[in-house]
């Protein structure tokens, strides 16, 4: 039994560090996606002051290590092996759920995954406790700090309410004083905006922050204490006249100071506050365990963990190294990109590609704002408009010369949502309430962006939906985080080493396979936004043709397979093809406008080019679709399937389009178009054949062969193929008039 209880301590140590890496991946957004948005610096810059600010604030996030260890539960109630199951449950919940958010690229909330996964599994022991002392469910508030528990919910909750208002009054407030055209207002009003700015967070990082450390003496903290407002007052004095100074005699855009300032700040208050989300239960654990082994006489299920209910100090030096796998983890995950590129979307200031659909209740949130905001306008004065108007102006914004270094927002909303964000998570730590960073600085961002008018009429229906999305996601998390680890835990509760064994295999696997679907992601993701050159739209565009081009009549051929055979199973995989293929090809289309503007200025050719190839690849895969998914509906309704006759015709033209779509790639890849009049003449034997299958079809009715639903599904199929032909023509004469025309 003692070297059970070691493998979980142990299995704990490594759950926590795949934790570190997983949570980091999530909560990377937080903190790097107002500076990565903004483009206030290259990205190594921005990843090493954030790097910084995680190593300081990962010091000072011992105060917080006592909410896992008795913030839900009263570990007092518990034994030994009970504790220790407890917290393994919440490892492996939490790195298996956060997981799985990162592979698809949706930020969730580290804290609320950790606070529900807690009291799922104190839940599910003490309601065995609560059976075997034959208590009363009642009893079940005897067992959990229902108090505490309760206050961090809806504290958690709150403060995405909080964190959005202010979050935009606050960039009202700065826009009205910056305007889009920041510089001219620099001189006048930089110098108090980043006083204000590095005040704030000198207060709320530097001065609140110290009260959860025990790396400073408690004389340092009162004289701190005692002389607040004096040092506030010096401070903004002090920053006030350096930025000015800094303005007037060196031109420094202080906005980019006050953003990377942020960005440190960000990331200490994130370590600060969130470190326990991923060490918390391991550091309680090995607490747990040390407590075992000064008491060798009482077994696991017999020894109380009262000793866990004093004072949490964790050790430094564990703090440090969690803090560097953080730091390492920064700098490589793939998925913190995925996440940061979520928010980043949501919050940019231009319209284009957008990763959200419409949803009914997203269309009537803008309907009911905008009527809001008409009558709004309708009872404002003409000169506080006018004024209003002029602040608001983005055609007065600073002008990129190479779009593609162009921001998804300027310095002036980064230094916002940063400054604002800092502060809030670092009053929530100061009070040693445990503030979702995701939740407050995901809200100050939307809030930011909602005030500097980024959602206008032609984003603003897929912006509130990406917001619903990702806040429903939220309350997902809390709510399955829950029954996990509750489930977990009770396999874990009854039958110990076997499901220790098996859990772990399981999360282990799920693992890798979530790793697998995040790589197809990014390798199937719309390369349109990547092409900057006549040369790489070419390159891409060719690339592209031929995978789709594949993959379309490779689907083509096992549809027509399935449908003759009536193979069920085969037409679903093939739809599932089919779905892919459109979605790709919609990404493509609605990232044209997005591509053409960061295209060389005199590339209209190579524009026009472009967009010709998305508009075929488009109407080739909506065309698949009308083949496939008819073919699936009709098999699985159990339909008359298709006659000899019909499966001869179909089979024959199958393999004629399979000839014809294989030169045709053969013809894009070696760039030799000579080839081009024998695929024409292809095509017109195929369509001759169509026709002659129409026909055939026609007669087949007259002499009522052929039913109803047989002969809708086989005329659609015709008229389908069709034109699959002609737009894979016209996609072969576009690729052939670019080629040739303009490039050498």
């Amino acid at each position: 039994m003692e070297i059970y209880y070691l493998i979980i301590l142990i299995l704990l140590f490594v759950l926590a560090i795949s934790d570190l890496m997983v949570g980091v991946a999530n909560d990377a957004v937080n903190f790097l996606n107002s500076a990565i948005g903004s483009r206030v610096a290259a990205r190594h810059w921005i990843l090493l002051v954030a790097s910084v600010g995680v190593l300081v604030g990962a010091v000072f996030s011992s105060g917080m290590m006592e909410i896992a260890q008795k913030g839900v539960f009263r570990p007092e109630k518990f034994y030994m092996s009970e504790i220790m199951t407890l917290f393994m449950a919440v490892m492996l919940t939490d790195v298996i759920v956060l997981d799985f958010f990162n592979t698809f690229g949706l930020p969730t909330s580290t804290t609320v995954s950790l606070v529900f996964e807690l009291l799922g599994s104190a839940v599910a022991i003490s309601i065995f406790k609560i059976s075997e002392n034959n208590e009363s469910i009642a009893d079940l508030g005897s067992y959990i700090n229902t108090a505490k528990a309760l206050a961090m919910i809806s504290g958690i909750f709150i403060s995405v309410v909080i964190a959005f208002f202010i979050g935009t009054i606050v960039q009202y407030i700065a826009r009205v004083l910056f305007t889009f055209n920041y510089t001219r207002s620099m001189k006048y009003v930089g110098s108090i905006w980043g006083g204000i700015s590095l005040t704030a967070i000198t207060y709320f990082i530097a001065m609140k922050g110290l009260n959860s450390t025990a790396l400073v003496s408690p004389d340092t903290l009162n004289f701190i204490n005692q002389h607040t407002m004096v040092i506030l007052l010096l401070s903004f004095t002090g920053w006030t006249i350096i930025f000015q100074l800094a303005i007037s005699i060196f031109k420094w855009n202080i906005l980019r100071f006050v953003v990377l300032a942020g960005t440190f700040a960000l990331a200490l208050s994130f370590a600060g506050n969130d470190l326990v989300n991923f060490i918390g239960p391991t550091m309680a654990a090995l607490k747990t365990y040390q407590v075992h082994l000064a008491n060798p006489g009482v077994a696991p299920d017999q020894l109380l963990m009262t000793d866990l209910a004093g004072p949490v100090s964790t050790n430094t030096l564990y703090l440090l190294i969690a803090g560097l796998v953080m730091v390492i983890t920064l700098w490589t995950s793939r998925k913190a990109r995925t996440v940061t590129n979520t928010e980043v979307g949501l919050a940019n200031q231009d319209s284009g590609a957008e990763r959200f659909g419409s949803t009914q209740l997203s269309r009537s949130i803008v309907r009911i704002s905008r009527s809001f905001s008409e009558g709004v306008g309708r009872i404002t004065p003409l000169r506080i408009k006018s004024f209003l108007s002029r602040r608001f102006d983005l055609s007065k914004a600073l002008v990129v010369k190479n779009p593609k270094d162009a921001p998804a927002f300027d310095l002036v909303r980064a230094s916002v949502n940063l400054v604002v964000s800092s502060i809030l998570i670092s009053l929530g730590t100061s009070l040693k309430l445990p503030l979702s960073t995701t939740y407050v600085t995901f809200m100050v961002a939307m809030g930011t962006s909602l005030s500097d008018r980024a959602w206008g009429r032609e984003s603003a229906v897929y912006r509130v939906t990406g917001v619903i999305t990702v806040i429903a996601g939220w309350f997902f998390t809390a709510l399955i985080t829950f029954i996990v680890s509750f489930v977990v835990a009770a396999a874990l509760f009854y039958w110990k080493a076997f499901a220790l064994v098996g859990l772990a295999i399981l999360a282990g696997w799920l693992l890798i396979r979530s790793n697998l679907i995040h790589r197809s992601r990014n390798q199937n993701r719309d390369v349109g936004a990547e092409l900057i050159t006549d040369k790489s739209v070419v390159e891409k565009c060719t690339l592209g043709v031929n995978n789709s081009l594949r993959d379309v009549v490779e689907v083509f051929s096992q549809t027509i397979d399935g449908l003759t055979s009536e193979n069920r199973k085969l037409l679903r995989t093939v739809n599932n093809r089919v779905a892919d293929l459109n979605s790709n090809a919609k990404n493509f289309k609605n990232n044209i406008y997005q591509t053409l503007k960061k295209l060389e200025a005199d590339s209209v050719e190579t524009g026009h080019y472009y967009v010709q190839v998305v508009d075929y690849l488009r109407e080739i895969a909506h065309s698949l679709s009308f083949i496939t998914e008819p073919s699936l509906k009709h098999i699985e309704n159990q339909h008359k399937g298709l006659t000899t006759d019909q499966a001869i015709e179909l089979t024959t033209i199958s393999n004629q389009v399979s000839d014809f779509f294989q030169e045709i790639m053969k013809i894009i890849k070696n760039n030799d178009f000579t080839g081009v009049p024998q695929v024409v003449s292809k095509q017109q034997d195929i369509l001759d054949k169509l026709n002659e299958a129409r026909k055939n079809q026609v007669k087949r009715i007259k002499q009522g062969v052929t039913g109803t639903r047989n002969s809708v599904l086989y005329l659609g199929l015709i008229n389908e193929i069709k034109n699959i032909m002609l737009h894979t023509v016209n996609l072969l004469k576009a690729q052939r008039d670019f080629i040739l025309n303009n490039v050498e």
